[in-house]
């Protein structure tokens, strides 16, 4: 009966830091150079199917198929992965997503060495595509 009490204890306490971290993430600070960018890419279809297929290879595995945050590799990452569909998302300017996708933090890993700058741009092609979804 203890250890019932006690696994529950700790389930609890569990979940409420994982509610804290996500309720208290800290905010990204985006530089104002990045806030100010624009897209260098057009929006055609063909640029957003060659995004779709860069985020599938960079992306998909933590921030899922749909930019949910539920990929298979989500629960090894601290922190909200965000919801590509949500406004809250979409009204950020490309300039903040390309940054936040790009350069990074903590989870986020650093892209400059895996993607060039225009494949991001791509990338974030595509993930507008998901606030349409909803």
């Amino acid at each position: 009966m203890k250890t019932i009490k006690f696994l529950t204890i700790i389930g609890i306490v569990s979940l409420g830091l994982l509610s804290f971290n996500t309720l208290f993430q800290e905010e990204w600070k985006v530089p104002e150079k990045y806030k100010k960018m624009k897209n260098t890419t057009a929006s055609s279809a063909e640029n957003i199917a060659l995004g779709k297929s860069l985020y599938a290879k960079h992306c998909k595995s933590c921030h899922g198929k749909d930019g949910l945050g539920d990929g298979p590799k989500a629960k090894e990452v601290e922190g909200d992965l965000g919801d590509f569909s949500s406004k809250k998302f979409q009204s950020q300017s490309d300039g903040d997503i390309f940054y936040k996708s790009y350069i990074g933090r903590k989870d986020m890993p650093n892209y400059e060495k895996k993607m060039t700058s225009e494949d991001v741009w791509l990338v974030i092609h595509y993930m507008r595509t998901m606030g349409a979804k909803k």
